[in-house]
């Protein structure tokens, strides 16, 4: 009983805090996207839904693979440093994914924002 206690709370802390951050991100994520992508809000708000897409697929299939690492605790000591470690393992790697992400969408958002605004002098 122990180790199915201990999947159901990594699976509970994990995807909880997946669905967190996701709605996180969707809010505030519109607003930086909104000024890298030149103020175009369509583009931004369909690039903020893909990315948040895209983040659930990431961290659910992170996180149900995880739940083959380590080995199955035994005691309650184990069972807490079990979820412990599954859960910080998510949020490290998945924080340094999304850290890697925007600063490629800062990078490469300011490029296409310039490209947009360009564009539209030209069809103008």
């Amino acid at each position: 009983m122990l180790i199915e206690l201990s999947y159901a709370t990594y699976l509970a802390a994990a995807l909880g805090m997946t669905v967190w951050v996701a709605r996180t991100l969707r809010t505030n994520g519109e607003i930086f996207l909104i000024d890298c992508f030149g103020h175009d809000e369509k583009l931004a708000r369909s690039t903020n839904h893909l990315l948040v897409t895209g983040f659930y697929l990431v961290n659910i299939g992170f996180i149900l693979l995880a739940l083959q690492l380590g080995r199955e605790p035994q005691t309650a000591p184990e069972a807490i440093r079990f979820v412990a470690t599954k859960v910080g393992l998510a949020v490290l790697v998945l924080g340094l994914w999304h850290f890697f992400n925007m600063h490629l969408i800062a990078k490469f958002g300011r490029k296409v924002g310039r490209w947009l605004r360009e564009a539209a002098v030209l069809n103008g």
